[in-house]
C-alpha cells in the first residue's frame, strides 16, 4: 500500500519569482498598455525594448558570464505573459531576445561570437532574428534547399527565407541550413550570419494581422568565417531540441494575451450596463467569463508543467500538449471578450481587438497545431506503457 501523502500539494511563485513578475506588470499596465495601437502599422517598439533591458528582461536566455541572468524557462514565460497582457508586438519583439536563437547563441556558439553579441542583446542593442521557414518548406525542414558549403576557414551561405521576424532591425540572423548539400534532416545545421554581410538582402516585405512585419531574406553566396557554423553534426537533433524551449515561450504569450483579454472582459462587464444593470449580472455573461476562466486556468496548468521539465530544454511531449492547448484556448478565450465588448469589441482602439489578432499567430508560429497533435499521437502510439497509462509518459 502507498504511503498516504502527509501535506498537500501546492504550487506557489517563489519572492524573486513575485518580485519579477511584478515589475514587469507594472510596466506593462503603466506604459505599454496605453501605447500599443502605436505599433499597429509595423513600427517596432524600441521605447519599450529599451525599458525591458533597464530592468534585465532581455538577459533573461544568457549566462551570467556575458552580463545575463540566465532565468530558467518557467520565469521567461511567466515575464512573457505579463508583457503580452498589454501589448503582442512588444511580447513578440522580447521572444526574439529571450527564445530559441539567443539560447542556441548562448549553447552552442564560439566563445568569440558569444562575447561579442551577447552582452549587446542583454543591452537592447542587438536584435536577434531567426530564419527557418523558406517558400517551398515550412515544418518540412528535410526539404529546405538553403545551403552552406564548408570550405576550410570560409563558410558560403545561398538561400532564401521567409516570415522571418525582426529582421530590419536584426543585428544578426541565426539561420536555419543544410550543410554541403547533405540531404534529408540529417543534412541540417546552423549558421550566424550577421547584419552588414554582403549578400544578405531583405527582398520581400508582409505586414501581419498582429500588427508586425516579416520579411523574406535572401542570402546571395554569403561569405562567412568558419566560426560562424554553430551546428553541424547532430545538428537537426540539436536545433529541435533547443526549439522545445519555443513551444513554452510561444504559448506563454498566448496565455498573456487570454488573460489580459480577460481582465478587459470582466471590467467591462461590471462597467457596461443595459436594462438597467450591469451586463455581468446576466446568465449568459457570467458563463461566458466562467467558461474563459476555465480554459485559462487550465492552460496555465499545462503550461507551467511543461516549464519545469526544462533542463535545460522542456520535455518535448509535454512542451508540444502546452503549445497546442494554450495556442486555440487563446484564440477561443479573446474571440469572447471581443463578443463581451459588442461593436467596440471590433475596433482599434479597443484592447481586446489588437489581443483578439495577436492570438492567431500562436498556432502558426513554432510548430503548427497539426503537426504537434501528429507528434503528440506518434508519442502516444510509440510510449504509453498500458499497465501505468498516462502516469508513465512524463514527469508530473
Amino acid at each position: 500500500m502507498s504511503t498516504p501523502m502527509t501535506e498537500p500539494f501546492r504550487f506557489k511563485l517563489t519572492d524573486e519569482q513575485r518580485q519579477i513578475v511584478g515589475t514587469v506588470r507594472d510596466l506593462t499596465q503603466s506604459e505599454f498598455k496605453q501605447h500599443g495601437l502605436a505599433y499597429m502599422n509595423g513600427a517596432f517598439p524600441w521605447e519599450n525594448i529599451r525599458r525591458l533591458a533597464d530592468i534585465g528582461v532581455l538577459g533573461m536566455a544568457v549566462p551570467q558570464a556575458y552580463g545575463g541572468s540566465e532565468f530558467a524557462v518557467f520565469d521567461t514565460a511567466l515575464v512573457l505573459e505579463e508583457i503580452a497582457k498589454g501589448c503582442y508586438v512588444t511580447a513578440m519583439a522580447v521572444l526574439g531576445e529571450v527564445g530559441v536563437q539567443t539560447r542556441i547563441i548562448a549553447t552552442y556558439a564560439p566563445e568569440p561570437i558569444k562575447r561579442r553579441l551577447l552582452p549587446a542583446v542583454c543591452r537592447g542593442e542587438c536584435i536577434l532574428a531567426i530564419c527557418m521557414t523558406e517558400p517551398q518548406a515550412g515544418t518540412d525542414v528535410a526539404n529546405y534547399v538553403t545551403n552552406t558549403v564548408v570550405r576550410g576557414t570560409t563558410l558560403r551561405l545561398k538561400g532564401v527565407k521567409t516570415l522571418c521576424s525582426r529582421a530590419e532591425e536584426a543585428g544578426a540572423f541565426v539561420v536555419f541550413t543544410r550543410i554541403n548539400g547533405t540531404p534529408g534532416r540529417d543534412g541540417i545545421g546552423c549558421v550566424l550570419v550577421e547584419k552588414g554581410t554582403p549578400g544578405l538582402v531583405l527582398s520581400g516585405k508582409f505586414h501581419t494581422m498582429g500588427g508586425e512585419y516579416l520579411h523574406e531574406v535572401r542570402f546571395e553566396d554569403c561569405e562567412l568565417p568558419a566560426e560562424n557554423l554553430l551546428l553541424a553534426e547532430d545538428g537537426f537533433k540539436k536545433l529541435i531540441s533547443a526549439f522545445n524551449t519555443q513551444r513554452c515561450l510561444n504559448p506563454s504569450i498566448s496565455l498573456g494575451l487570454a488573460e489580459g483579454a480577460f481582465d478587459e472582459a470582466l471590467r467591462y462587464a461590471r462597467e457596461r450596463a443595459a436594462f438597467g444593470r450591469p451586463i455581468g449580472e446576466f446568465q449568459g455573461m457570467r458563463w461566458k467569463l466562467a467558461d474563459m476562466y476555465n480554459e485559462i486556468e487550465a492552460s496555465r496548468g499545462l503550461l507551467y508543467r511543461a516549464c519545469a521539465t526544462a533542463n535545460p530544454f522542456p520535455d518535448p511531449l509535454l512542451a508540444a500538449q502546452a503549445k497546442v492547448y494554450c495556442n486555440e484556448m487563446s484564440l477561443r478565450v479573446t474571440s469572447e471578450a471581443v463578443q463581451i465588448f459588442g461593436g467596440y469589441g471590433f475596433t482599434d482602439e479597443y484592447l481586446v481587438s489588437r489581443l483578439y489578432r495577436g492570438a492567431r499567430y500562436g498556432s502558426l508560429g513554432g510548430g503548427t497545431s497539426e503537426t504537434l497533435r501528429d507528434l503528440i499521437g506518434k508519442r502516444l502510439m510509440a510510449s504509453t506503457d498500458l499497465t501505468d497509462g498516462i502516469l508513465g509518459l512524463s514527469d508530473f
